[in-house]
């Protein structure tokens, strides 16, 4: 009945990105909700060019800044202009969102200043108001017609809004002012555009205008993924890659496309790519984490390793490498690594204090992991570092001083003050407290009625007790509260068969929690041993050959050898627990099946 649980390194390589520090490549944000267009040397990855606007004149700033005044409306400050715009920013302030949006929109409409009816934009963007806030970007951009700022935040809101023909002409005139940058931006303005099929064809129309433009056959690119075009996105981007080799964005692009069907063509493009391309270090990155994400370790480990030379002094790389090597074992590697992740300024260092606590561990330096454990103050890994804390105290003889720690622990939200409970009661089911443990969890269960965390433990406590009654009561709960809890069902239907006779209840409830999680190998040893308890020996044998292969396990062992015996296969259960035994000379299960039947 035992369910297997997961540590949580295999997770920490996945959120590796956690603990790093600005700098890898953060993707530019192009302005769709902010009305701040795009810099003009903005690049969205490494590699990608700044836009190649025509040369232009030199221009005297202070030239241009009279023109600029000169165009603005000639309009007097009028005091209740003044009144106005006082009510609108003190508004703001406030955070009266809509009395401001209304002064500043007001106020717009009467003046038709274009720096006002940005501001009324801007205001009405925050109060989400869409209407108000294209009625506002109209009237900034016709009244300030050079601005591309003011045409890229009404282009924005039109593809918002579903108006591609309205926005088509405005784009055009955005390219042409600045192709190479435009398109690389382009995907953010079209971002909330429902119709992704015609916004497909709208990218297309642009990008015909410059055949001869990587980046026009990137926004191709990106526009036909959205709309779930892969062909074409995949076409689009060979395309690109041809006007310029080795070009990462578009690499970068190919690979997620490609992973969508298939992880092992992506793997197989990003290692071609990089064959070609052994400079590139973003496409290296990727690749790496997809190592990761296809537990491909070792492999992953030596790409990690090399961007360590190509990402100096960067958190997030060199705590993916640590990390790897604690996985693979090279705990001098992984404490290096993970030391030097702090130096690098990690976004979260509590994480990187937690995974040294676990080096510290596996070096057999309990004085070294507990003081990285202590320096873990908040997040996801503060109550984990707690209860490893209090686990090495328990294990040197200082239960009181673990209970203590837990106790004056207090968790960030419900869930990690939850988990609290459970590592109390765990530091009392070790020392085979099972009574103050049940009273533990019980005391938990005060504070957090439904935690069906606390709900199963407290069952299983119960068991021990022989408090079927709890049992069955905690067990039906979490059933209700979670329907799916493979877990639960199969607890339940395990008590059930093994210390009851409502056998065909219990696999009912097997059954169900065999369909939830066919391949989990606890819940086929407990449908094994119901069929045995049933009398269906050959179907017992079956399950229980079929869990000890997935999982050699010594409860699945004691039930197997205790089938085989009833089958008068009695040197085969013998040679079967004997085996066990050598691995696991404390199993309770194992001990007792051998003592009642081979006494």
């Amino acid at each position: 009945m035992k369910a297997s649980t997961l540590l949580p390194l295999g997770a920490a390589l996945f959120l590796a990105a956690a603990c790093s520090q600005t700098g890898v490549k953060p993707a530019q944000r192009a302005a769709v909700e902010t009305q701040a267009g795009p810099p003009a040397a903005a690049a969205s990855q490494s590699g990608v060019p700044a836009g190649r606007p025509a040369a232009a004149p030199a221009v005297d700033p202070d030239a241009e800044k009279a023109a600029r005044e000169a165009a603005l409306p000639k309009q007097p400050l009028t005091p209740d202009i003044l009144f106005k715009f006082l009510v609108g920013e003190v508004a703001v302030q406030r955070g009266a969102i809509g009395v401001a949006q209304s002064a500043y929109l007001d106020l717009a409409r009467e003046t038709h200043d274009p720096r006002i009816a940005r501001r009324a934009a801007e205001v009405s963007l925050i109060a989400r108001d869409q209407t108000s806030a294209l009625e506002a970007t109209r009237m900034w951009a016709g009244s300030e017609p050079d601005s591309l700022r003011a045409k890229q935040t009404l282009a924005a809101l039109l593809l918002n809004e579903g108006k591609l023909a309205e926005a088509e002409p405005i784009l055009r005139d955005l390219v042409k002012a600045d192709s190479a940058n435009m398109f690389l931006h382009l995907s953010a303005l079209m971002g909330k555009t429902r119709d992704t099929q015609a916004g497909l064809a709208l990218v297309q129309v642009l990008a015909a205008d410059f055949p001869e433009l990587p980046e026009a056959r990137f926004a191709v690119g990106q526009a036909a993924a959205s709309a779930g075009q892969l062909d074409t996105a995949i076409e689009a981007l060979k395309q690109a890659d041809a006007l310029r080799p080795g070009w990462e964005p578009a690499a970068l692009m190919r690979a997620q496309i490609l992973a969508k069907n298939s992880r092992a063509d992506a793997l197989a493009f990003m290692r071609g790519f990089l064959t070609a391309h052994a400079e590139a270090r973003d496409v290296r990155l990727a690749y790496a984490r997809t190592l990761v994400n296809a537990n491909q370790f070792p492999e992953a480990r030596a790409e990690f390793t090399r961007l360590t030379q190509d990402f100096p002094r960067n958190a997030e790389v060199s705590f993916a490498a640590g990390l790897l090597s604690l996985q693979m074992g090279d705990l001098d590697a992984a404490q290096a690594l993970l030391s030097q992740t702090l130096d690098y300024n990690p976004r979260e260092p509590d994480t990187v204090y937690y995974y040294l606590g676990q080096v510290a561990e596996q070096q057999k330096l309990p004085d070294v992991a507990a003081m990285q454990y202590a320096r873990v103050q908040g997040g996801n890994y503060l109550v984990p570092a707690r209860a490893r804390q209090a686990a090495m105290l328990a294990q040197a003889g200082r239960l009181d001083e673990a209970r203590a720690l837990l106790g004056e622990t207090q968790g960030e939200t419900d869930a990690q003050n939850v988990r609290l409970v459970q590592a109390q009661a765990e530091l009392l089911r070790n020392d085979k407290q099972h009574a103050a443990e049940f009273d533990t969890l019980s005391e938990g269960l005060k504070r957090f009625p439904d935690a069906p965390d606390l709900l199963y433990d407290r069952a299983m406590a119960a068991e021990k007790l022989d408090r079927l009654d709890v049992l069955e009561t905690d067990l039906r709960r979490v059933i209700t509260l979670r329907p799916d809890d493979a877990q639960a069902y199969n607890a339940l239907g395990y008590t059930l068969a093994d210390r009851t006779d409502r056998l065909t209840e219990a696999v009912g409830l097997l059954d169900k929690a065999l369909s939830l999680a066919p391949n989990d190998p606890f819940i086929l040893d407990s449908v094994g041993w119901a069929q045995f308890r049933t009398g269906n020996l050959m179907r017992a044998q079956e399950y229980l050959e079929r869990a000890f292969k997935m999982r050699p396990d010594p409860e699945i062992a004691a039930h197997l050898g205790e089938v085989l015996w009833a089958m008068g296969q009695r040197d085969a259960a013998g040679k079967l627990w004997q085996s066990s035994l050598q691995s696991h000379p404390q199993n309770e299960v194992l001990l007792e099946t051998l003592r009642r039947l081979k006494p």
